[in-house]
């Protein structure tokens, strides 16, 4: 079943088109991602599925029922913010049990039902802490938790990890994944960060100026971009013209050829330059070679032989890796 379709939904505010007729549907029990950068739509797309906004035009349906003139509290979403909104006066507890209480449940009823949801998020014997007491890490989980509680269908998440440090967002991706495969429920997960739109997604949509201009799989996304917005915006990539692709035996369109595909070689390889700088990244080192009036960037363990500046190499590709997109 589909758990949430857009059909031609547009959102204008004066002039500004934030949603530009965008079409989509997300499985029921999936985790899909809306990646792009800041002001390309992905949020108020999510506001538009939580009732917090109203499109301009087009339609919107979450389980095949039109929400158009659904208010937020009566739709089978819930939305964890990037900045949590927790209640700091309120504990643990009291703040994940809080939607319950607004719906009439009793005291015992919605305890109960929060101390459940703390233990799904590893939070047991947090309950009487208030949020200040609480690491970034563990207050978002008490976000997902309280979100949790009410079962809602569809959950929402506005850039939850974008507070978190580097290894505590990295762990979280892990813990959030494992979540929704554990629940069965449908997540849809905004963010301007590849890496955890590729590294959790089942599908990923890549917003640029209000539209919709790649829709698949990580892996789809990352190997066979469709333009050279997606090719920059996901991951680093070569982005080779048209002349340049023809002559290294492509077709005469636009490429993308991504770093760690190329590799240096003592011999000519399918294209011959001299190295211009070095970056040690720790386990990798991106190499930069110009080859003629175009340089290309080459990603390779560390462990192999370490090229200098000025060193003339080849390089080369499986066919494969040089990837044709369209000129948009």
């Amino acid at each position: 079943m589909t758990a949430v379709e857009f059909t031609h939904v547009s959102r204008h505010f004066g002039s500004v088109r934030a949603v530009d007729d965008v079409s989509l549907t997300i499985a029921e029990g999936s985790f899909f991602a809306m990646l792009g950068p800041s002001g390309s739509g992905k949020t108020t797309c999510l506001r538009l599925i939580s009732g917090f906004d109203r499109p301009t035009s087009g339609h919107i349906a979450i389980f095949g029922e039109p929400v158009d003139d659904t208010p937020p509290n009566r739709r089978a979403v819930n939305t964890v913010f990037q900045d949590y909104a927790l209640f700091p006066h309120m504990n643990v507890r009291d703040n994940v049990a809080y939607g319950l209480m607004v719906k009439g449940q009793s005291k015992p009823q919605r305890y109960a039902a929060a101390e459940e949801m703390l233990a799904l998020v590893k939070l047991d014997g947090y309950a009487n802490r208030k949020p200040g007491q609480l690491s970034g890490g563990q207050r978002q989980r008490v976000a997902l938790a309280r979100a949790l509680v009410n079962r809602p269908r569809v959950l929402l998440l506005d850039e939850p990890l974008g507070a978190l440090d580097l290894k505590l967002r990295e762990d979280m991706q892990t813990e959030l994944k494992n979540l929704q495969q554990s629940l069965g429920i449908t997540f849809v997960f905004v963010t301007h960060d590849q890496g955890e739109a590729l590294s959790m997604a089942d599908r990923v949509a890549v917003f640029n100026d209000g539209k919709i201009v790649q829709v698949g799989t990580p892996h789809d996304i990352y190997e066979q971009p469709r333009t050279r917005f997606v090719a920059d915006f996901v991951g680093s990539s070569n982005i080779l013209p048209p002349r340049l692709t023809q002559s290294l035996g492509g077709p005469a369109k636009w490429a993308s050829l991504r770093p760690e595909a190329v590799c240096l070689t003592d011999g000519p390889g399918k294209a011959r330059g001299i190295i211009e700088q070095v970056r040690y990244l720790g386990a990798t080192n991106h190499i930069t070679v110009r080859v003629g009036d175009q340089t290309l960037t080459a990603a390779q363990s560390a462990t192999k032989k370490l090229h200098a500046v000025g060193d003339q190499v080849g390089l080369s590709w499986a066919d494969m890796a040089l990837h044709p997109m369209d000129e948009a």
